[in-house]
């Protein structure tokens, strides 16, 4: 139904910056909720960033204050600008699309293929 291709992952040094995009597909349709998740090897998927159609964020403590989430509905693309970024950010980046605010990949049945972000110190 809804399909996301991720972009922008790369390699950079700590204290770098990357912009990540989204691009989607399909209808997401009233009430949806965008966002990040990660996975680095031999770790669990985690929630990073969201924000509902009402544009209401949510971040993890991880990385608030550095990552940013942000949507552009005419593109119809999400975006993270990822900012004073750490060796641990280092992970494939994935960006999902439900209709709950609960960053836990259950909560989300669309994902796109992914993009590796890979930060050194």
């Amino acid at each position: 139904q809804v399909h996301l291709v991720e972009s922008g992952g790369g390699s950079v040094q700590a204290g770098g910056s990357l912009l990540l995009s989204c691009e989607i597909s399909g209808a997401t349709g009233n009430n949806y909720y965008l966002a990040w998740f990660r996975q680095a090897p031999g770790k669990e998927r985690e929630g990073v960033a969201g924000i509902g159609s009402d544009s209401i964020t949510t971040y993890a403590a991880s990385v608030k204050g550095r990552f940013t989430i942000s949507k552009d509905a005419a593109k119809n693309t999400l975006y993270l600008q990822m900012n004073s970024l750490k060796p641990e950010d280092s992970a494939v980046y994935y960006c999902a699309a439900g209709r709950s605010r609960v960053l836990v990949p259950r909560s989300f049945p669309n994902w796109g293929q992914g993009t590796q972000v890979t930060v050194s110190s």
